[in-house]
């Protein structure tokens, strides 16, 4: 079951996350459509190919930018890295943070690489062809396009959505959370996830 967590929420889950199994079942967070996104896709790495169903049996942390990104995915990955940094050694074990760049004409596998070990060291930085992303994005409702900048050395910039998805360790999108929603909210999240694929 999918939960959206917009920030009005931030205490309701806050407060969720801490309560008994029974009572989750139990909250009030609002349900997405009927048609949920998510899914398994596979991209390609430094490491070569990325495949999301390798990272069963982990928390898997997802967000699209690119690495150019003055702002929004700055602070978004900055807030990522936070949540993961107060993880534990075993906790961070079962962890992985996923960086999809829709930015591939500029974002090589060296680039990615560079950028998103900035952040944090549990972070991989993946791409693919248009048509690979245009095919994932849609998986995640996920809308992204190129705006020209005339007075730029960049020559363009990407606008995108900013949400970051965690994926339970069985594969499933469990929680969105949106831009600003702030670390101890996704650091609870992944603890409450992994403790419940660890009760089971």
């Amino acid at each position: 079951m999918i939960r959206w967590i917009p920030l009005f929420f931030t205490l309701l889950l806050f407060t969720s996350l801490a309560t008994s199994d029974d009572a989750a079942r139990h909250d009030r967070t609002p349900e997405l459509s009927a048609e949920q996104p998510g899914g398994d896709f596979t991209l390609q790495s430094s490491r070569g190919e990325f495949a999301l169903k390798q990272f069963r049996g982990k928390v898997v942390l997802l967000y699209f930018g690119y690495a150019k990104c003055p702002d929004v995915c700055p602070t978004s990955l900055a807030v990522l890295a936070q949540a993961l940094g107060e993880l534990s050694d075993d906790e961070l074990k079962m962890v992985q943070g996923v960086f999809v760049s829709v930015d591939p004409d500029r974002d090589s596998f060296q680039v990615l690489d560079d950028y998103v070990s900035y952040f944090h060291p549990n972070l991989i930085g993946v791409t693919g062809t248009a048509a690979e992303l245009a095919e994932v994005a849609e998986l995640y409702g996920v809308k992204y396009s190129k705006v020209d900048l005339e007075d730029s050395a960049f020559g363009y910039a990407v606008d995108h959505s900013s949400t970051t998805y965690l994926i339970t360790p069985d594969g499933e999108l469990r929680f969105m959370f949106p831009h600003h929603t702030p670390s101890f909210v996704i650091l609870e999240a992944i603890r409450y996830v992994l403790t419940a694929d660890l009760s089971r």
